[in-house]
């Protein structure tokens, strides 16, 4: 693990002949007793996570860290259901202790060996093991491009997953209730598995897996590893490059950029087509996230697409007259290029991706998660001005989308142009979605707003938080067919000039 955390796999830095650049380091800090003595008691699973990170940040205060953890429980599955690990975990991340927000990055947990002759039924029987349902960790899990086999040494053998697919060894959320997140919310290289012509059950064979730094150098420099753990490895020094490149970015950020950068496969699409369909949307979410991060888009915006990015806070609710209602709601303009947009064919069609990333408190009470014993302190929501509204519409607009999620009512507006909608993008405290439709309908979406929904900070009013503040990272891109326009250069010389004045 630590191998590809600092290096990724070795297979494509050793075809390469490029410099080795390292912009991070690694830390460990070990969860897990030696070998013969007793295991740790489950019921302090959540407590040794936290003391493990805080012996880390203990020994260097100042250092920005992302928190990478391939250990799962996999006889602790409750459907999505949160648990004292994972709670543990949200309260950590969240910075409600100490005001130290965390970015951990969980491994999906892997599918029992025995069956994963039976895929793809058998991951979508598995669920993600404790404690992936986390709501504020970034959640793992394995698709892999290898299905390259020397057929002289295996004669007969074939892989089991294509190119582009769902890796063998990755759990979903296909079983898990509407009220939780959608897990994994990502999925990165976790190897492949073959089926033995002699035996009909799944095998290894090496080329099918990931090529790393070997634990014992001094008896073998290299070996191979692969499933969710390699996934979550990878996904880590994603995240910790991200990182370095930009210090200024909060955990809330690192995370909507690594999901705001990914995509699926076209295996994956054809697999739940058409994607016109919502209840196909959902399946391909459950089982693949959001896809495949891609760590240059994550990086950097090319000429023919834009990216904002904003870092603020809100207070989502308020005491009124003695009544505790929702309170601020962020009014952001988008500073397209209207000209740009406008220049090109009414036809062409363009793309905006929004991506909104916030840390939850977890409630301190299992009181069936309902109404006031909610799960999430706080619910942020986010929606986008139409052609036809004025701003004062849009506001009115967005009002009414709060008071109707309150009252499970589902919001209208322009869902039908979106690829999940209001209702599907709303589960967990990571939102992501894309919008679809001519450069002209987009340059009259100038306004977008982050409002907030029910929690148990307000319902719960005796607690003393419903007038605390939350966090949230705010992603934007706009792209067009890669064709003679140019939406950065504007966008760059407008903010340059505002600067000088």
């Amino acid at each position: 693990m630590a191998g590809l955390a600092l290096y990724g796999d070795l297979v494509e830095l050793f075809t390469g002949n490029m410099p080795v650049q390292l912009s991070h380091c690694l830390e460990s800090v070990k969860i897990l007793p030696p070998a013969g003595y007793e295991d740790n008691d489950p019921r302090l699973y959540g407590d040794i996570t936290r003391e493990c990170v805080a012996r880390a940040e203990i020994t260097a205060p100042y250092r920005k860290r992302i928190v990478s953890m391939a250990v799962t429980a996999p006889d602790f599955r409750d459907s999505g259901r949160p648990s004292s690990w994972s709670a543990a975990i949200d309260q950590m991340t969240s910075g409600a202790e100490d005001h130290q927000r965390r970015l951990l990055v969980l491994s999906a947990g892997n599918t029992d060996y025995d069956f994963r002759h039976l895929y793809p039924q058998n991951n979508i029987t598995e669920a993600v093991h404790d404690p992936g349902q986390a709501w504020n960790a970034l959640c793992v899990g394995a698709y892999t491009e290898k299905t390259e086999i020397d057929p002289k040494e295996y004669p007969g053998w074939r892989p089991i997953a294509l190119a582009g697919d769902l890796s063998p060894s990755s759990c979903c959320s296909f079983t898990w209730q509407s009220l939780w997140p959608i897990k994994p919310d990502i999925v990165l290289e976790g190897g492949n598995d073959a089926i033995n012509p002699g035996t009909g059950r799944a095998d290894v064979v090496d080329s099918l897996q990931l090529l790393t730094t070997n634990w014992r150098p001094a008896s073998r420099l290299l070996t191979v590893t692969g499933e969710t753990s390699a996934a979550t490895a990878l996904a880590s020094r994603m995240a910790a490059i991200i990182q370095a490149e930009y210090p200024e970015f909060w955990p809330e950020t690192v995370r909507a950029l690594m999901v705001h950068s990914a995509d699926w496969t076209t295996v994956m699409k054809s697999r739940f087509s058409p994607l016109s369909n919502r209840g196909n949307i959902l399946r391909l979410l459950q089982l693949y996230g959001y896809g495949v991060p891609h760590l240059t888009s994550a990086l950097k915006s090319a000429a023919n697409s834009l990216t904002l990015i904003v870092q603020n806070e809100l207070q989502p609710y308020d005491r009124i007259d003695g009544q505790y209602k929702t309170r601020d709601i962020h009014i952001h303009e988008l500073p397209w290029p209207v000209d740009a947009l406008e220049s090109l064919a009414a036809d062409t069609q363009v793309e905006m991706r929004v991506t909104l990333s916030y840390f939850i408190e977890p409630n301190p009470a299992e009181r069936g998660w309902r109404t006031k014993h909610t799960y999430h302190s706080h619910g942020l929501r986010f929606d986008v001005k139409t052609p036809t509204e004025d701003i004062g519409q849009f506001r009115w607009r967005v009002n009414r989308a709060a008071r109707d999620e309150e009252d499970h009512i589902d919001s209208k507006s322009d869902a039908s142009e979106w690829d999940l909608g209001p209702q599907l993008r709303s589960r967990g405290s990571l939102h992501s979605d894309r919008w679809h439709g001519t450069a002209a309908a987009l340059a009259q979406r100038e306004c977008l707003a982050v409002f907030p929904v029910n929690g148990w900070w307000k319902a719960r009013h005796h607690l003393e938080r419903w007038n605390r503040s939350a966090r949230y990272s705010l992603i934007v891109t706009i792209s067009t067919p890669e064709m003679n326009v140019d939406l950065y250069t504007p966008v760059l010389n407008r903010i340059a000039v505002e600067t000088r004045v």
